[in-house]
């Protein structure tokens, strides 16, 4: 694959970090190089079809695509659901997770895929309001998007089309926070009693979701259910994107089919240390468990683990993984909406557990204690996220948390497989 970050350069949180390379891809980042403007996107791929919402719910089930946020939820179960009146479309390409850039990248070198898919959803579900979430963080990706839907207008879209800037934490780009930035308020967490596609924006039905998402439903219009097939496995049609690196040296933002092998996307050296998939919620790999391992939901999932929204973060040369997730633990309390008592008391107190057990003065039992007293009872699933990163961590490094435990800790040293 040809890398264009010099000509397609993604949008880059404020306070700095390397840019990631953004290489083109098979499908949605198909012809990037040209650049993300409307006339380029039409005169590589023609006018988007609209198709009806049974036509896309079919489709969207035909290839069984799920949501890319994270929870891969049927996207054929949710269009369905939000297919009454008044429904709003929302874009969510807030992307707080610190590892990912996959969103930004799309945004910023395939704008009109992810507005193709969007215009799609608002055909099919007969409605006009569209709007479209970025990060505060990210300044230069609202101007790519500002100049991509003044292009649309131009060229006759009749959409009402919406931008919102989200807050530059972890917790905003959660559906509910999102809900909670468009009607005005404070852009966090509440608890939510239905799904957003039932009641979503003001009671309304809402199809909510994140912009490689929208961007699949995009392609998938142009190309048909057989078409988007041609990438991918036969259980698992199609690609996905993945950000390898994302905060940390080398970042990366790939385009892969279903049932590629990880080795194709890490290098040697990366598979031979810890993987932490899924990012800061998500799930700690050992070097063996990524031998023959695939991009795959049922293969990853086989290994107790989710792609989430398709980070990656190979576990740096030298470093230990119990005091590498005790930093993530310690960003991640600091990020709740500190709204309901597992994030404002039980994230400090993990946060303060893996600390303390990994400088050699805290109880394994304690960790474990609060692991479990976190999990599902939280307005948003904050916790519950956190709580699967240090589980991971017992699970994964017994050796380690034992040595830890006792003060032998074989810093600086390998993790075996």
């Amino acid at each position: 694959m040809t890398a264009v970050a010099t000509a397609c350069p993604p949008a880059v949180r404020q306070g700095g970090g390397p840019v990631p390379v953004v290489s083109e891809g098979p499908a949605l980042l198909a012809g990037i190089a040209q650049g993300p403007g409307l006339a380029a996107h039409l005169n590589r791929l023609g006018p988007a079809p609209r198709p009806s919402l049974g036509a896309l719910v079919d489709m969207a089930r035909d290839v069984d695509l799920r949501g890319r946020g994270g929870a891969g939820f049927p996207f054929a179960t949710k269009l369905s659901a939000a297919a009454r009146r008044r429904a709003v479309v929302v874009v969510n390409a807030s992307e707080g997770e610190p590892g990912s850039h996959k969103d930004a990248a799309l945004i910023s070198c395939a704008p009109h895929v992810v507005l193709d898919g969007a215009a799609a959803v608002a055909r099919a579900l007969r409605t006009q309001e569209v709007h479209i979430v970025v990060s505060s963080e990210h300044p230069s990706l609202r101007r790519v998007v500002e100049k991509a839907l003044r292009e649309r207008v131009t060229a006759g879209e009749c959409l009402d089309l919406r931008l919102h800037d989200a807050a530059p934490r972890f917790v905003a780009g959660q559906a509910q926070a999102v809900l909670q930035l468009l009607a005005g308020r404070e852009n966090l967490p509440v608890t939510a009693w239905q799904p957003e596609a039932v009641s979503g924006h003001r009671g309304r039905p809402t199809l909510l979701s994140n912009a490689e998402t929208f961007a699949q439903i995009g392609h998938l219009v142009r190309v048909g259910s057989a078409g988007y097939a041609a990438h991918g496995t036969a259980g698992e049609p199609g690609t996905t994107l993945v950000t390898l690196r994302g905060d940390g040296w080398a970042p990366e933002v790939r385009e892969v089919a279903h049932g590629t092998p990880l080795a194709d996307l890490l290098d040697e050296a990366e598979t031979s240390r810890p993987l932490l998939l899924g990012g800061y919620h998500g799930t700690w790999l050992r070097p063996a468990q990524l031998r023959g391992m695939t991009v795959s939901r049922s293969a990853i999932a086989a290994a107790g683990a989710t792609l989430g929204a398709g980070v990656m973060l190979p576990l740096a040369q030298g470093r230990c993984p119990l005091v590498r997730t005790a930093e993530l633990v310690e960003y991640l309390a600091g990020q709740s909406a500190r709204r309901c008592g597992p994030c404002l008391n039980g994230l400090p107190a993990m946060a303060e557990a893996v600390r303390a057990l990994v400088h050699g003065e805290g109880s394994v039992r304690r960790v474990e204690e609060l692991c479990g007293l976190v999990v599902r009872r939280g307005a948003c699933a904050h916790p519950d996220g956190t709580a699967r990163l240090v589980a991971s961590m017992m699970q994964r490094f017994p050796a380690e948390v034992q040595a830890h435990s006792v003060g032998t800790c074989r810093r600086g040293r390998e993790v075996s497989g």
